[in-house]
């Protein structure tokens, strides 16, 4: 009897290729239990199915897209569940997207603040320089006792 599709076997190299996950990363999602245990061999290998692969190429979307490991495993628990409330995963979404966005707004202050320093910055031979004064300034305020 031949496999079809559905039941077909792949071993750790075609699952990370046709995941497009690495094997490595593969055994770590499988020892964080993002995955379930996979079926082995009789000689000991693992035996990934189109339904893992399919897991795997979800957790590395979601980690393309910046969601945590906490939260694709939440992630994961809700897209397994048919019974899911879609608020459930939007919530997730949503708080996502509120960090980003913190994020981003933290870096683009980094952004302007590097920026008015290399403005500053004269980059010759000469030993002063904007950027290390400012990155060892000292608050005397938060220096006293």
């Amino acid at each position: 009897m031949t496999n079809t599709a559905v039941d077909k076997h792949f071993n750790i190299g075609e699952a990370a290729r046709r995941s497009d996950v690495s094997a490595k990363m593969a055994r770590h999602y499988e020892s964080l239990g993002l995955l379930p245990t996979i079926g082995r061999s009789e000689s000991g290998y693992r035996q990934y199915t189109n339904k893992e692969v399919h897991t795997l190429r979800f957790i590395k979307r979601s980690r393309n897209l910046g969601f945590s490991m906490i939260e694709i495993t939440e992630l994961l628990k809700l897209w397994q569940n048919q019974q899911r409330s879609s608020q459930d995963v939007r919530n997730i979404a949503v708080k996502h997207m509120e960090d980003l966005n913190q994020r981003i707004s933290e870096m683009l202050a980094m952004k302007r603040t590097l920026e008015q320093l290399i403005d500053c910055c004269h980059g010759n031979n000469r030993p002063d320089c904007p950027i290390l004064d400012e990155l060892g300034y000292v608050d005397n305020k938060m220096m006293a006792p």
